[in-house]
């Protein structure tokens, strides 16, 4: 599907044909996301905290190099050719899961919530889908506002490119490192250090000069992006088994309207206070993530904080 739609999207003609081919290829985009998080989680079993770490990294990876090589493509052809390169190379994809994507049975260890749902990880996958919302909303909140910040600390149009390339960049390396962290320092831990470090380096972003401020950026967006390696990796321990992936459906649901809401709440917040008090916004919610993440401790088998 989400090949399908950009070969629709070199066809269109119509501004209302390309809305429809991009929502046909959303959808398809959308949809592997919990099917290949359940397939790693599934595959690895209690192990699987890394590995959709790794999974989520890729996922970074692609999105910066897909983009510069239609960027270079754009040097040679018009943008409907790009367009029908990316979904061949969509369909080659499509056709490798089909004929080489190894089978995964359900992992007898995959999870350590018991088989019909009951026990207290049930409990607590509300906890984890809340974390995950304000998680996201921190994270789409602040990417709206820092071009406006940057401006006002006199960085030019190119400038605020590389900047958002360095954010970028630490937050694929942020998803890598994290879900590493997360399975060896322990969920709460992880939670509190990166959504506590996203509000201090938010907060030093926003008061600091440009000099500063670019240094900081890729460590923002390893603290900004590292969070949700963690959560991913968790929705399993909070999960039975044979709902693996109607529970990674849910939760992928919530983070995604998330980062759909986020940025119309806190753009009219910016309206409303200004663009600094709405970047301190960002801040706070980053900080009531604190306490939804001791209140899940309890839920979870690791050893808490």
């Amino acid at each position: 599907m989400a090949a399908l739609g950009y070969a629709f999207a070199g066809l269109s003609g119509t501004l209302l044909g390309l809305c429809a081919a991009l929502a046909i290829s959303g959808g398809g985009s959308s949809t592997q996301h919990p099917i290949a998080s359940g397939s790693v989680s599934r595959a690895y079993g209690t192990s699987a905290r890394a590995p959709l770490g790794i999974y989520n990294f890729s996922g970074d990876v692609g999105k910066a190099m897909f983009p510069a090589a239609v960027s270079f493509l754009l040097i040679f052809m018009t943008w409907r050719h790009a367009l029908w390169i990316m979904s061949a190379v969509g369909i080659a994809v499509a056709a490798g899961l089909a004929f080489f994507l190894p089978t995964t049975k359900s992992h007898s260890s995959a999870n350590v919530s018991t088989s019909d749902g009951t026990g207290a990880g049930r409990s607590g996958f509300p906890l984890l889908f809340a974390i995950g919302v304000l998680d996201t909303a921190v994270r789409m909140g602040l990417l709206m506002f820092l071009p406006f910040l940057l401006k006002e600390k006199g960085a030019s149009l190119s400038l605020i490119g590389l900047s958002l390339s360095l954010l970028f960049c630490g937050g694929a390396a942020g998803k890598f490192i994290c879900g590493w962290l997360g399975a060896r320092a322990g969920v709460i831990r992880t939670v509190i250090a990166t959504e506590g470090a996203t509000a201090a380096c938010i907060l030093a972003v926003l008061f600091s000069p440009l000099a500063v401020t670019l240094p900081l950026l890729p460590v923002l967006g390893l603290m900004l992006n590292g969070t949700s390696s963690v959560l991913y990796g968790t929705v399993p321990e909070l999960t039975p088994p044979h709902r693996t992936e109607r529970a990674f459906a849910v939760f992928y649901s919530g983070v995604l309207g998330s980062g759909a809401i986020a940025p119309i709440l806190f753009g009219a917040m910016g309206d409303w206070l200004g663009v600094h008090d709405a970047t301190v916004a960002t801040a706070l919610t980053a900080i009531a993530v604190l306490p939804l993440a001791m209140a899940l401790a309890p839920h979870l088998r690791t050893t808490p904080p």
